[in-house]
């Protein structure tokens, strides 16, 4: 070999060996983020599916607690906070009350034994507890994704391409403290 062409590889290699680094970890990076909506896509399908729920549950409750208004009302304004979210922190907050408004709506329901017989509250409960559990299975999936992008984002040569071409870190589908405590019920007369 004479001495250009090695000078040429040698300035050469590490120039290719950069743009390859860059090449991998940007499509990397495009992955991950494509993963963080396509999971965040499922959570928003499964809220849409709940929500839909909500108006036939209050429905079915209604005809037993007509004098439980306050409580249909938090149900209901919840619902539409879950169907008018756009960001993913919108929909986990929707999400946190319409779960307090729902729990509500069902201590509610334990008062009247007629009402928990009903086979329509009954289906409807059984659907909401398996969509609770789609939920829950998507907003781990969800939530998996966002750390493995966010790890990416924060670790070295990682970081430099995130930076330079724009990437951010997500943020997690998280309950809030009040949703995951007790709630309290008080039936007025």
């Amino acid at each position: 070999m004479s001495g250009g062409v090695i000078f040429l590889l040698a300035v050469l290699g590490p120039l290719v060996l950069v743009v390859l680094v860059v090449w991998i970890t940007y499509n990397r990076l495009v992955t991950q983020r494509q993963r963080v909506r396509e999971s965040w896509s499922g959570i928003d399908v499964q809220l849409k599916r709940r929500a839909s729920l909500v108006p036939n549950l209050v429905e079915t409750v209604k005809g037993y607690a007509a004098h439980e208004r306050e409580v249909f009302e938090n149900v209901t304004r919840a619902r539409s906070a879950i169907m008018s979210a756009t960001t993913p922190q919108q929909a986990a907050q929707a999400d946190n009350m319409l779960t307090g408004a729902l729990k509500t709506l069902f201590a509610v329901a334990e008062a009247y034994p007629q009402l928990r017989a009903n086979e329509n509250f009954l289906q409807l409960q059984s659907e909401l507890s398996d969509i609770e559990s789609k939920i829950a299975y998507a907003r781990q999936f969800y939530n998996t994704n966002v750390r493995d992008l966010n790890t990416t984002i924060q670790t070295f040569p990682s970081v430099i391409v995130a930076r330079n071409f724009g990437f951010k870190e997500e943020g997690y589908f998280e309950a809030e403290e009040a949703a995951r405590g007790d709630v309290t019920v008080r039936f007025t007369t």
